[in-house]
């Protein structure tokens, strides 16, 4: 499993802990990863998603899970993510 967020694709990124005597190591900076279950109202059913608390954060200020993917960059979005985003846009095709 990558460490890669599903909706926003945050992963991890690389650089220096210095120390006092200005020495160099290398070190990581992971993204701050949760599993959550969001639910999405076009679909009436849950979605279980690898997401940052970033990301977490946007979904709740865009409105919820179908307005966030609504928005979302298909380049950013994983196959999970794309896939509901797809389902979510057929079935409000179908309803319209």
């Amino acid at each position: 499993m990558s460490r890669r967020c599903e909706l926003t694709g945050k992963a991890v990124l690389s650089g220096h802990l210095v120390s006092h005597s200005n020495r160099k190591t290398k070190r990581k900076f992971l993204p701050n990863l949760c599993n959550v279950t969001l639910q999405s109202e076009a679909l009436q059913r849950s979605v279980r998603l690898r997401v940052s608390a970033h990301a977490l954060r946007s979904v709740e200020h865009r409105g919820g899970l179908d307005a966030f993917l609504a928005k979302a960059k298909a380049e950013e979005l994983s196959t999970t993510a794309l896939a509901v985003k797809r389902e979510i846009e057929k079935k409000l095709a179908a309803a319209n």
